[in-house]
């Protein structure tokens, strides 16, 4: 029941915060809104910890995989995600996203040594040709200078980086470091490296104090990172990165739905096709060999023992 209450909750709050990045976008640059975005994230981490008196402190080694998660989950893939945003529409960037499931997988068997089954494989290839159905327009003309193949390019280096932040999780979950705690040194150093990296680029730090931006920023700062990536690291901690990550199977749907009521986002044939492989392979890599037997009506074939 927790698990299922924490998907839900990933679910809506990630699938619409897509929508929520597009209101940072146009007057304030993309890092500057990350800077603020995660310095209040930041800020509401610390008060919680220490309103319920978490231990905060850690060792030396542990504070290097707190700042490797804060530059993968909590700084730069969102800086790469955001820029993709200026080429994309948010359901196509979070359809683009949604190969984290593989990419988890993948770098689990990489730094933890799980392995991969067949079937990932033929998730994979389906993820792929779907991606390319995706972007077809663009695909088929070869112009890698187009923008929506330097916004797919971006969304998924995002999304590898993300992984990556998804893998250190893991690895601070198995050396018993608290999810709260985790994530609240995460945001500290993600804010300040962001910080640091916009002051280096000479990105202007300026306000737009318009309702739409303010409120998704509050939105995205307490709902999309504060609420969301705990939900996520405890079900990445419970269940496991391959598991945890059928919410990502799951949030483009609601992604989509918002994009075609506040963006004016249209179908067509390639993008329908390449949606629908992309939710197939993702499902066949969560969905285990002897379920698809099952479902498609396979059944084994026992042969009585000799005597």
């Amino acid at each position: 029941m927790r698990s299922t209450v924490l998907y839900i909750i990933t679910v809506l709050i990630w699938g619409s915060t897509w929508l929520a990045i597009e209101y940072q976008l146009g007057v304030v640059a993309p890092e500057v809104s990350l800077v603020y975005r995660f310095t209040i994230a930041a800020l509401l981490m610390w008060g919680y910890c220490l309103f319920k008196n978490l231990a905060m402190q850690f060792s030396l080694r542990n504070h290097l995989f707190f700042m490797i998660l804060a530059c993968c989950n909590f700084g730069f893939n969102y800086v790469i995600l955001y820029w993709a945003q200026n080429y994309l529409t948010s359901a196509m960037t979070s359809i683009a996203f949604s190969t984290l499931l593989v990419m988890n997988i993948i770098n689990t068997r990489i730094f933890f040594g799980n392995p991969i089954a067949p079937r990932i494989f033929i998730g994979a290839i389906l993820g792929l040709a779907g991606i390319v159905g995706l972007f077809w327009q663009d695909v088929k003309t070869l112009d890698f200078a187009s923008e929506a193949i330097i916004g797919l390019g971006l969304s998924l280096g995002g999304t590898f980086v993300a992984s990556l932040g998804n893998m250190t999780s893991v690895r601070n979950s198995r050396n018993n470091i608290g999810i709260m705690q985790g994530n609240a040194w995460g945001m500290f150093y993600g804010s300040v490296f962001l910080l640091v990296f916009t002051l280096i680029n000479g990105s202007e730090f300026n306000l737009d104090l318009r309702l739409p931006y303010i409120a998704s920023l509050l939105y995205l700062s307490l709902f999309g990172t504060v609420i969301a990536f705990a939900c996520y690291f405890v079900l990445l901690k419970d269940i496991g990165p391959e598991k945890a990550s059928y919410t990502v199977v799951l949030f483009p749907v609601v992604a989509v739905t918002l994009s075609m009521m506040f963006e004016g986002f249209v179908w067509q044939t390639s993008t329908i096709i390449g949606f629908v492989l992309v939710l197939m392979g993702n499902i066949v890599v969560l969905t285990p060999i002897d379920r698809i037997k099952a479902i498609l009506g396979v059944r084994k074939v026992i042969t009585p023992s000799t005597v």
